[in-house]
């Protein structure tokens, strides 16, 4: 046996789940013993080693540095543990560690450990299929408990709830083969607010979409947060973004969260911008949202199916650069406000990504792959607006311009000729002629004629 650096799965004689575990690992294929000089024991097969020792797993603070001392440097700790809660029920889950305040049970106060947010999302996804046959939930848990003092990535996984599942032969089997399945993936990955313990929402994102987690804290613990800590959270993570549980938490708490991630210079991504952005380069989105910063801070991306398509079918290529086009951005209000749906069935059949405010009205920016491809759909979603205009409006074009002439019912011009608001208003407007004092009103006395020019141009 060599002293490389390899998965280090950390069981304890005190832990009847983790002993479960082992026992199992051991039957899945053949290990070498040794190290005795070291007071662990030790088994080892190819990129993988168990050390076995004889404390509470919850107060490990410095293991990863023992190891390395004892010349068995770990690339990643994964805790193999019980998990105990009083309603019993079993229960597969996956953490990272540490404290946010005071250390009840293990670890350090105010101190989190290196997370491992790449095994969190093997971990997690491997146990939802492994356990597809037996009754057990797999979810996620907040970070919580000791050691926090870990520099090497680490994780928990464990069995729950009680001592019928810590025993439990297909348990400690299932949770065995997702250690001996880990992947070395290179998910984007988020630091976690909000949600009950279990985090629901996190756990769904993960099993579901291209992201994992580093740190997860829950509803209760949000208050004591502040910007140290977050900044500690996004550091011991190597995270790129946050996500809040928005719904599980007061307005009050998103606003000061949100100013203390924004303060630690990383951004917050809703549940909807996660999934838009899912199979996508992590490369490119970060791309995406660069710009989208640089020419419409207050837009989102919108991805469509069809450069989802170009992006997924060039993965083994460089990462394709963000180029955007732009039309006139009072051209495309006035055709919004008459054909939503007509526009924004033309933006999702083309090749483009595109941004949307926050009130749902699309920004005049076009993003494509290329800036050939984002010219040409400018210059299509141009003709698009001028036919929506041309539909609703006595218009035309001329030299690059589009002139729309446009009649509205005049309530000043209809009061001056005598006419009292009411149903004769109602009447005029929808062109009809009325009587007032024997006298005829035709429709053309109480209309206002209106001529508008919009450029026609893109870039």
């Amino acid at each position: 046996m060599t002293g490389e650096a390899k998965v280090t799965i950390v069981c304890s004689t005190q832990d009847r789940a983790s002993q479960n575990i082992k026992k199992n690992l051991l039957a899945l294929r053949k290990w070498e013993t040794g190290y005795p000089e070291c007071g662990y024991s030790i088994f080892e097969s190819r990129n993988f080693r168990i050390v076995e020792i004889k404390e509470p797993l919850i107060l490990q603070d410095g293991l990863d540095k023992k190891l390395l001392k004892c010349g068995l440097p770990a690339a990643l700790l994964i805790f193999a543990s019980k998990h105990r809660s009083k309603d019993g029920r079993a229960i597969l889950t996956v953490h990272s560690t540490g404290n946010l305040s005071e250390a009840k049970f293990g670890g350090k106060e105010k101190r989190l450990a290196a997370a491992a947010p790449q095994a969190v999302r093997s971990l997690l996804r491997s146990l939802k299929i492994l356990s597809g046959n037996e009754e057990y939930e797999v979810t996620l848990e907040c970070t919580h408990h000791g050691p926090s003092d870990i520099e090497t990535p680490s994780v928990f996984v464990e069995i729950g709830s009680n001592e019928e599942q810590w025993l439990d032969e297909a348990a400690g089997r299932i949770v065995a083969n997702a250690i001996m399945m880990l992947k070395d993936e290179d998910s984007p990955v988020a630091v976690g607010f909000g949600g009950t313990h279990y985090a629901p929402r996190q756990t769904a994102l993960v099993l579901e979409t291209g992201i994992t987690f580093g740190h997860i804290f829950p509803n209760h613990a949000l208050d004591e947060l502040d910007g140290e800590m977050i900044r500690q959270a996004f550091k011991r993570s190597a995270a790129d973004f946050a996500y809040f549980d928005r719904k599980s938490m007061r307005a009050q708490q998103r606003e000061k969260l949100a100013a203390m991630v924004e303060s630690a210079e990383f951004e917050v991504l809703k549940e909807s911008d996660i999934r838009d952005m899912d199979g996508i380069p992590w490369e490119f989105c970060l791309q995406l949202r660069q710009k989208i910063k640089e020419v419409c801070p207050n837009g989102r991306p919108r991805i469509t199916d069809k450069i989802r398509c170009e992006i997924l079918s060039c993965q083994d290529c460089i990462c394709p650069k963000v180029k955007i086009a732009r039309i006139n951005p009072a051209l495309l209000s006035e055709a919004e406000k008459l054909d939503k749906k007509r526009l924004e069935k033309f933006l999702r059949d083309h090749n483009i990504a595109y941004i949307e405010y926050e009130d749902g009205r699309f920004a005049h920016v076009i993003i494509g792959l290329d800036s050939n491809c984002a010219r040409l759909a400018a210059e299509e979603l141009t003709n698009e607006c001028t036919e929506i205009l041309k539909k609703h409006y006595d218009s035309g074009v001329d030299r690059g311009t589009l002139e729309i002439t446009e009649r509205k019912f005049s309530p000043e011009l209809a009061k001056s000729l005598g006419i009292s608001e009411g149903p004769l208003f109602g009447r005029l407007a929808q062109g009809k002629s009325v009587v007032v004092n024997g006298k005829t009103i035709n429709p053309d006395m109480v209309y206002k004629t209106s001529k508008r020019i919009i450029k026609l141009s893109y870039d």
